[in-house]
């Protein structure tokens, strides 16, 4: 019985780790149109555009749900996020999160 547990334990624990990096080759891929305001790994360059790089994964979720929903009123977001899947707002925040970028200090 114990060896059964393990074994399940052990698949459960191998196929999420196989989702969560797919769910970052995922976001990676669907961060194209992003990376024009938000820069190529979210550390753009125009301060008038947030830096998502680094941002918590469960923070970035809340806010493209936000956008989606209508909580968060912005022409541009409200109209991206519109087009979001659940899955494509899971694998972007997973991306975003796994970049350099709060610790990096905007230039002047």
């Amino acid at each position: 019985m114990k060896n059964i547990l393990y074994i399940i334990c052990l698949v459960f624990v191998f196929s999420h780790q196989v989702h969560a990096d797919a769910s970052y080759d995922r976001g990676k891929d669907k961060s194209a149109t992003c990376s024009a305001c938000h820069g190529a790994d979210g550390n753009g360059e125009n301060k008038m555009y947030p830096r998502l790089a680094g941002q918590y994964k469960n923070y970035l979720i809340h806010a493209l749900n936000a956008y989606k929903s209508g909580e968060r009123n912005n022409a541009i977001m409200s109209g991206f996020a519109a087009g979001l899947s659940e899955q494509d707002i899971i694998d972007l925040s997973t991306y975003y999160s796994k970049q350099k970028g709060l610790k990096i200090i905007p230039k002047n």
